[in-house]
């Protein structure tokens, strides 16, 4: 059998389904403790706070939680009577030790059409996304908020290269390194600098991958790609370990139990690194869900990747 790998934007798919909307109407349970009150998964992934947070027709991806992990925001591509919504971020938050029914964050008061991909920094003073207009302006691109005692501050455009053109999947490492993807290329690049002054941002050396996001510790970075094969045309997820040489291992697929026929995206890994977070979609019935399961299983790929070099 024939496999290759290509890359792929995914976040923006248009999906044309029926929609059941997040209720605004009737009680919201009452959900206590970590990781909006969801029992922890094992090894094996498991939907995330079905019903509540990934909702059957409509598209959810991109957790972040705050280090504290009392606060989470996700992205919603939702379908109303069959039109194709715009990107939003949701969020929820602990208020009198439970969590709040999710809504809309419209953290720049709607000046951009729609907000995605959010990244809580891990110092928990930030939160990054991207934002953009259907029209294209100079105004797309990254921008951030900072926090003020319960709230957050007016919405900023964070100054990029020019040369970088359209980015996602902006997010940071543990010493404040950045890592994105640049769209026009579909390739991921990296900067060492720090205060947001990313002068010296390059194309970062790994064989693909895009929508990557680098592990709170900084010692393993995820990817997803494009896999082709007689029977595949979707995307799975991968992990690179930082090697001795501070460069980066040959993408590991991570397997069976993760990856499936339909479209790994966007992973992301919690705070604490106990958890991975990821979107699946083109589910037949449930076509799109978030995902979430135990950072064990990376741990292991990387036990077993080591022992055998």
């Amino acid at each position: 059998m024939k496999k290759t790998v290509s890359y792929s934007f995914c976040f923006f798919v248009l999906l044309v389904f029926s929609s059941k909307t997040f209720a605004t109407d009737g009680a919201f349970p009452v959900l206590k403790g970590n990781w909006f009150g969801q029992e922890e998964p094992g090894l094996v992934p498991e939907i995330f706070a079905p019903g509540l947070i990934s909702l059957e027709g409509r598209y959810e991806f991109c957790v972040s939680f705050s280090p504290d992990l009392k606060e989470m925001y996700f992205t919603v591509l939702d379908v109303i009577d069959g039109k194709q919504g715009k990107p939003a971020i949701f969020y929820s938050k602990v208020e009198n030790q439970k969590w709040t029914r999710p809504q809309k964050a419209n953290f720049t008061k709607s000046v951009m059409s729609y907000e995605l991909l959010p990244h809580v920094s891990l110092s928990g003073d930030r939160i990054y996304f991207s934002a953009g207009v259907e029209e294209g302006s100079k105004k797309s691109g990254v921008w951030y908020v900072v926090r003020n005692e319960d709230d957050w501050s007016k919405a900023r455009k964070l100054d990029l290269p020019l040369s970088l053109g359209r980015v996602s999947d902006f997010n940071q490492g543990p010493h404040g390194d950045i890592f994105l993807t640049k769209m026009s290329e579909k390739k991921m690049y990296h900067s060492e600098s720090k205060n947001d002054d990313i002068s010296d941002i390059k194309a970062l050396d790994i064989e693909f991958g895009v929508h990557g996001f680098i592990a709170p510790e900084g010692d393993y970075l995820l990817v997803n790609a494009r896999v082709t094969a007689e029977d595949r045309n979707d995307n799975d997820l991968f992990v690179m370990f930082k090697e001795e040489d501070n460069s980066w291992s040959k993408p590991i697929n991570l397997g069976a139990s993760v990856n499936s026929h339909y479209s790994e995206t966007v992973a992301r890994v919690t705070p604490d690194g106990k958890f991975l977070f990821f979107g699946r979609y083109s589910e037949p019935g449930r076509l799109s869900n978030i995902y979430w399961v135990s950072t064990k299983l990376i741990s292991q790929l990387k036990e077993t990747y080591f022992n055998r070099k």
